[in-house]
């Protein structure tokens, strides 16, 4: 199955969404990440992803324009932003489908408050990623 994570800026959700389907899902699934506005990799998402056993470090902000070539069987939005401004994928998709996190790079607090956001983040969508591909039929998915 080849899937496509999508967010806005491709530096924290959809970099750990692509980064939990390579190490939970090698051979199930094919994972990518993309943005409709691509920035840099979030330090702090590369740092809690190495503590859990993921090493995202090499991982690259992509503008989602790179991937219209690949024959997706679905496209994921993890943010409201990227929903909004790309409600179809203008490439090849059988299904687009929204399922929303917290954004952690607009977390508040102190340091440690901070990671905490980012930590409940990724484990959330490893939850979301571990029950894949049969959580994509789910409603209200």
């Amino acid at each position: 199955m080849k899937v496509l994570f999508l967010c806005t800026h491709n530096s924290c959700r959809s970099q750990m969404a692509e980064g939990w389907a390579k190490h939970l899902k090698k051979g199930v699934i094919e994972a990518w990440s993309a943005g409709t506005d691509p920035g840099t990799v979030n330090p702090l998402a590369i740092r809690v992803m190495a503590e859990a056993g993921v090493d995202i470090s090499s991982h690259k902000s992509r503008h989602l324009q790179e991937f219209l070539d690949i024959p997706f069987d679905v496209v994921i939005t993890l943010c409201g932003d990227a929903r909004d401004t790309c409600p179809f994928f203008p490439g090849q998709s059988k299904r687009t489908m929204h399922r929303g996190f917290d954004d952690p790079s607009r977390a508040e607090g102190s340091p440690d408050e901070v990671l905490d956001f980012f930590r409940r983040v990724r484990d959330e969508i490893r939850d979301f990623v571990e029950g894949m591909p049969e959580n994509l039929e789910q409603p209200g998915l």
